[in-house]
């Protein structure tokens, strides 16, 4: 078993993408966040906590089943609020992050996933979600909470509970791993929440290998001290994987559209000069990069997509790129010595 129990896990595994408000919120931001929090614990996603708000039409809203971990949702504010009790010793706040905490883990499926949203896990929402770091930030947060002394305030069974939480996720993130011929590689945006197979989600985000999201899950396993030889060639395969789908000679850029909505469009150019880029997306069979118009026809290149979604989604990610040059190398000087 790959068990977390030291604060090295804490140090080294994915950090949260926290805003600008986590630093010193403004009073206005904090009470904003506390009526955002609806009545399961949870947090809606992408609040613009500096505008103003009508109280009254917020606590209305508690009731709201749209508690996610997605865009950081959840996860960001509790560690706003935690920061926020260890400075002011307002309850207020305590009793936010605790009410957060439990969420998340009544969230934590049996064979230790998270959905996108819950307690609403109708349709994609339901599925073990690795798209845009969701699970992870989750296992992140609760990974603070057991290990790290700025959760000290949270009892301690609470604590063990988050503990037992992180490892029955790391035993469901190695369960999802796709594997070609016995061999691990790397991950779907989300997986069927029964089978652990890749799984569809928006129309254009189709069962695939992801370029992106398995980034954020290969980091955070390295996070884990003394892995288990399961756990190596997890990480193993999943380099292997970048290293041999790395996409050289290209660049993504933008060039003047003056007809076009937003006046401008996004093409790939030659460039042997340029950086490595991975595909969001690779498909299963080929492995070879698609892309997706809404219509869910996957095509072999960029430009034969809809402007729409050829310049509203993220198609190329260079997030491996680090991975591979600094981060790899540095697990496996700590644990092939």
């Amino acid at each position: 078993m790959n068990r977390v129990s030291t604060p090295l896990f804490v140090l080294l595994s994915l950090s949260l993408k926290l805003t600008a408000l986590a630093v010193e919120p403004s009073q206005h931001v904090l009470d904003s966040i506390l009526l955002h929090q609806r009545n399961s614990g949870g947090w809606p996603k992408n609040i613009n906590y500096r505008a103003l708000f009508n109280t009254t039409v917020l606590l209305k809203a508690k009731t709201n089943l749209d508690s996610t971990f997605d865009n950081g949702a959840t996860t960001e504010e509790m560690e706003i609020l935690a920061r926020a009790y260890r400075r002011t010793a307002n309850n207020t706040y305590r009793r936010a992050v605790l009410s957060g905490l439990r969420f998340c883990l009544k969230a934590q499926y049996d064979n230790g996933g998270w959905p996108q949203r819950f307690p609403d896990t109708n349709g994609y929402h339901g599925q073990i979600t690795f798209n845009d770091n969701a699970m992870i930030n989750v296992m992140t947060l609760l990974g603070h909470v057991a290990e790290n002394e700025r959760y000290d305030f949270v009892e301690q069974s609470l604590r063990r509970q988050a503990r037992d939480a992180v490892n029955r996720g790391i035993e469901c993130i190695l369960k999802c791993q796709i594997r070609v011929e016995g061999r691990p590689t790397v991950w779907c945006a989300q997986h069927d929440r029964t089978t652990y197979h890749p799984a569809k989600a928006r129309s254009y985000e189709l069962p695939s290998n992801s370029g992106s999201e398995s980034t954020g899950i290969v980091r955070f396993l390295m996070g884990i001290e003394a892995p288990s030889s399961e756990l190596i060639r997890s990480i193993e395969g999943a380099i292997h994987w970048f290293q041999t789908h790395e996409i050289k000679g290209i660049k993504l850029t933008k060039t003047p559209a003056p007809d076009s909505p937003k006046g401008w469009d996004r093409i790939v150019v030659a460039d042997p000069q340029a950086s490595g880029i991975w595909a969001r997306f690779y498909d299963l069979n080929t492995t070879q990069p698609f892309f997706c118009s809404r219509d869910g026809v996957p095509k072999n290149h960029i430009s034969e997509i809809s402007y729409e979604r050829r310049n509203g989604y993220s198609w190329y990610t260079s997030s491996a790129e680090n991975l591979l040059k600094k981060d790899y190398p540095k697990w496996k000087e700590r644990n092939h010595r």
